[in-house]
């Protein structure tokens, strides 16, 4: 169409409508006259439903039961339906509107059959449920050979050189839970430690050693006895001196120690800053020769890092033990808090939605006050004016709050954020009360299914379920691999670091042409097909996960949006209701939308592991100094980043459109964008400002519980002082509460986010459905019509200003 032919229809849309205002009902109009100033200013004024189309010829209105001429309907304005369509007689705007409608669809129309949720529907993207059964099942076969080859043992359990396990039950070696080192000097690189390639003979013992010996003491004296524990198993006193050190029969020296993770290591600590081993600064490595202490730190220093994780694991793990019981109660007290802030939405959301923004605005204050009393109190003390980067990472986390720079920063980062919401609040205080209004029709549509809030329990059981399996999947994969014999030799011997087996290795040709070498156990691995095939299987297992955990996610949005738009199409609410709609919903979205679950799932799983691919690759890179690959490897993982956001996005309005007509996957997302992008301003008005409030009630839920957290564990409350549990880091069980609080509030609140977003998706699909007349009435509830069609004409009043 041309832009004169645009121009003419427009014209003779303008002649037939305008006089409309001066006129009687059915009168037909004035060719030719053009509309006197009144009329445009009091449309504005005109009853609902005539504003939303009951023009002489528009869609169902008096003039068109009148038997007036009808012409063609002006394009909806996008952004507001059809709300703003006459309001402005601009040929441009008429023509600019025509070409957006084009290009996000064409506005739903009048159906006097549509009632809200199809329930008569076929199945869809049948091609993807198939495909998800066969992932499933092949995901079960690789299960089960993963349990078949794989044995987790070998992650409990410490294994010697002969690849049998220290301590485990039902063997010779239950008894003998630690692993010990003939000579832990040659273990000087923690790549060493954590292979088990330590080029020193290794066997499992009671108890690691507590005295200092050598072999050639012992061998006279009455410690032999003692000392022949740390020999091989099978030991026979029938060799000479010689003859056993080289064979590896029996360590040279046995030096105090202390068992970490299962394994002897070296019992070093400082005296007055010299390093000793019990009361000794030199130690006799048993060949006549005396050596310093700092050559046993030499053979482990490279491992301290791992030695201290593995001891900052061990307390953190006490910690769990003494409070697990108070972590519990926490999250009971958390729960409580956000089923009592859910129902008291259900009744008072105007009123709790004002308390909780002032709630988190005190809350925030406090923890400024707070971090200055504690900033001002540590003034004039010796050590609190260190810097942090002066004292670098501390295991010891209390450390750090005896740092003025500490409560600095905390108050900083604290005022921001109060700065931050104060802000947001004063410029959306208009839309928050428009928001207001969506939160009360949620609240209502929760209360009629109030099952709904139940959901997340099933929704959290699956996805037990399926990290469960994934990681006992994964454990059992990376465990999968055969013990691995290599030769080790003291000497240069050019067989060293070669394969070889335990069993013929004393009669073969190697021990020949290598007389001091010894076949050992080195690691776990293969050379199989099935062993090179385990990276592929572990990313397959990676790839399951997040399509099964977003199938689960996507089910949980499918059931409860058929729930919610089930009561917005209710035009009787609550007697239209239908009978458990949330039940229906889910039987629904099982029996006929598999597929196109699936089918979106998909699309995020294969987006969330290239992510993680990229992450894996990002690790490879940061010891490489290529400028340009580290450049171009932040662009991608940010790109991926916005991507995955954007398709989380659209599959959650898409589950929306298939809840309520059934319609693929495909074209379930086509709608959803094309309807959000013809009421984009209502997304940005309505939608995130909720949003941002639902973010604030997380926020108060885990910042009052967090701090009564911090009170009780901290022993600040004189009345439990003393129940409190003695801890090593009491920042583990607050931080334990506060992340479980988190989840379990975004379980709560996720109800009400997905109602909130299907009732604003039902809200645009009813103002292009409906026109508010006794013949097509809206389905909306009279309050949130009242206030978001205000809401919407203030809005597009302000947008044609703009242009």
């Amino acid at each position: 169409m041309t832009d004169l032919s645009l121009l003419t229809v427009h014209t003779l849309k303008r002649v037939t409508r305008e006089p409309r205002l001066e006129t009687k009902v059915g009168a037909p109009p004035i060719p030719g006259q053009d509309p006197p100033p009144g009329p445009a200013l009091a449309r504005s004024r005109l009853p609902l439903e005539e504003a939303r189309g009951g023009w002489p010829g528009g869609r169902g209105g008096a003039g068109a039961r009148g038997g007036a001429l009808q012409p063609a309907e002006p394009p909806a304005r996008p952004g507001w339906g059809r709300a703003g369509s006459d309001s402005a007689p601009r040929p441009a705007a008429a023509m600019e509107d025509e070409r957006k409608n084009g290009a996000y669809g064409t506005p739903q129309k009048y159906d006097p059959t549509f009632k809200g949720p199809i329930y008569n529907r076929g199945c869809t993207d049948v091609i993807c449920c198939v495909f998800l059964l066969l992932a499933i099942v092949g995901y079960v076969a690789v299960g089960i050979i993963a349990w078949t080859h794989g044995d987790p043992r070998k992650v409990i359990y410490p294994t010697d050189s002969r690849g049998e396990f220290c301590g485990q039950k039902g063997t010779k070696n239950e008894n003998k839970p630690y692993l010990f080192y003939f000579n832990i000097v040659k273990c000087a690189s923690p790549l060493v430690l954590l292979e088990f390639q330590c080029p020193t003979p290794q066997i499992c013992v009671e108890k690691c050693p507590d005295r200092y010996l050598t072999y050639l003491n012992a061998r006279s004296s009455r410690d032999f006895e003692y000392y022949k524990q740390f020999c091989v198993p099978g030991f026979k006193d029938n060799k000479g001196v010689a003859e056993v050190l080289r064979d590896g029969d029996c360590p040279a020296v046995l030096i105090p120690s202390k068992p970490l993770a299962r394994r002897c290591f070296p019992a070093i600590h400082a005296h007055k800053g010299v390093l000793m081993v019990g009361n000794e600064t030199t130690y006799e490595d048993g060949h006549g020769s005396r050596k310093n202490i700092t050559d046993l730190v030499e053979g482990a220093k490279k491992a301290n890092g791992v030695l201290e994780a593995r001891q900052l694991a061990m307390r953190i793990f006490e910690d769990y033990t003494v409070s697990w019981y108070w972590i519990i109660i926490g999250l009971v007290i958390a729960m409580a808090m956000s089923l009592l802030f859910i129902i008291l939405l259900r009744f008072l959301a105007g009123i709790m939605v004002w308390v909780m923004i002032i709630m988190v605005i005190l809350v925030l204050g406090y923890g400024i006050f707070h971090c200055y009393m504690e900033y001002s109190r540590l003034r004039g003390e010796a050590g609190s004016d260190v810097s942090l980067v002066d004292l670098g990472f501390q295991t010891d986390f209390r450390v750090y709050l005896h740092l003025r720079q500490t409560w600095l920063a905390f108050m900083i980062i604290l005022s921001i954020l109060e700065v931050i919401i104060i802000l947001l609040l004063i410029f959306l205080r208009k839309r928050i009360l428009i928001a207001i209004a969506l939160i009360k029709e949620a609240s209502r549509a929760v209360g009629y299914v109030m099952c709904s809030l139940l959901y997340p329990l099933v929704t959290f059981f699956l996805l037990c379920l399926c990290i469960a399996y994934w990681a006992s999947t994964a454990v059992f994969l990376s465990t999968s691999n055969e013990a691995v014999y290599k030769i080790f030799d003291d000497s240069s011997c050019s067989l060293t670091a070669k394969t070889c087996n335990p069993e013929t290795f004393p009669s073969s040709n190697e021990s020949r042409l290598c007389p001091n070498a010894r076949c050992q156990f080195a690691f776990y691995g293969g050379e199989s097909g099935y062993h090179r095939a385990l990276l592929g299987l572990q990313i397959f297992n990676a790839f399951m996960f997040f399509w099964l955990a977003n199938f689960v996610l996507a089910l949980g949005q499918v059931t409860l949006a058929g729930a919610f738009a089930s009561y917005y199409w209710a035009l009787r609410k609550p007697d239209d209701l239908p009978a458990f709609p949330l039940f229906s919903a889910f039987g629904r979205a099982l029996r006929y939308h598999t597929g196109s679950l699936a089918f979106g799932a998909l699309i995020l799983a294969i987006v969330q592991i290239i992510r993680v691919i990229l992450e894996y690759l990002d690790q490879r890179l940061k010891a490489a100094e290529n400028k340009f690959a580290k450049c171009l490897m932040t662009c991608l993982k940010c790109c991926f980043w916005c991507l995955e956001k954007f398709i989380k996005f659209l599959n959650r309005n898409a589950y929306i459109m298939i809840a309520i007509y059934g319609t693929n996957f495909c074209t379930s997302a086509r709608n959803a964008f094309f309807l959000l992008m013809r009421n984009i301003i209502r997304v940005a008005v309505l939608d995130k400002v909720t949003d941002f409030l639902f973010l604030l009630g997380k926020l108060l839920i885990v910042g009052s519980v967090g701090i009564l957290a911090f009170f009780f564990f901290t022993h600040r409350i004189r009345i439990v002082q003393d129940t409190a549990p003695p801890l090593n880091y009491y920042w583990v069980p607050i931080l334990t509460v506060i992340v479980g609080s988190y989840l379990i509030a975004h379980g709560f609140f996720s109800v009400y986010g997905m109602c909130v977003d299907t009732l604003f998706l039902c809200f645009c699909e009813d103002l292009e459905r409906n026109d508010g007349s006794q013949e097509r009435p809206y389905f909306m509830s009279p309050e949130l019509r009242d206030i978001l069609l205000k809401g919407s004409a203030e809005e597009g009043k302000r947008a044609e200003a703009e242009e």
